[in-house]
């Protein structure tokens, strides 16, 4: 619910203008052909990985982190898109980040650093399935694949239709 401000769009109401886009993006992504997109989430997910180089497969993984200072506490999880070695290493990383930086806030600091360590740790161990792409990385290729289209389109020239790449 937005009280004040935000970015209108016919019937609908966004934070801003970064959230307006990013609906924007949804919506056009989600109209991509399901098999174009299979076959991209596909060609992503045994490619080789973005971050080393190296063989596949590659899927999304996440990554938590907290730090806290005195009464103020911030946890987070982003995404990253890489073959399971690369995403272990990127998970000891904010494993070690929440290690040092997350127990000096009172009281969520001493509840979220064990929280996020552990969530750490079940993703170094697990992790999504590597005999198939996830879900995870489907939305991922789908909003990769949504962007370039949009990006195309806006660089066209009018009445030119774009060239879809993939």
């Amino acid at each position: 619910m937005i009280l004040f401000g935000g970015v209108r769009d016919g019937n609908e109401r966004y934070c801003d203008t970064r959230c307006h886009e990013n609906g924007f993006v949804l919506k056009f992504a989600g109209q991509l052909p399901q098999d174009r997109v299979l076959n991209e989430v596909a060609r992503v997910h045994q490619g080789p990985c973005p971050k080393c180089g190296g063989p596949g497969p590659v899927d999304v993984h996440r990554v938590y982190r907290v730090w806290s200072a005195g009464i103020l506490t911030r946890w987070s999880h982003f995404p990253v898109v890489a073959c399971r070695s690369c995403a272990r290493k990127s998970q000891a990383g904010g494993l070690i980040f929440s290690f040092f930086l997350g127990w000096w806030g009172i009281p969520w600091g001493l509840f979220l650093t064990p929280l996020q360590i552990t969530r750490n740790i079940v993703g170094m161990c697990g992790g999504p399935d590597s005999s198939r792409p996830s879900p995870d990385l489907e939305n991922f290729v789908r909003t990769a694949m949504g962007v370039q289209m949009i990006q195309q389109q806006r660089h066209s020239p009018p009445g030119v239709p774009p060239v879809v790449v993939r």
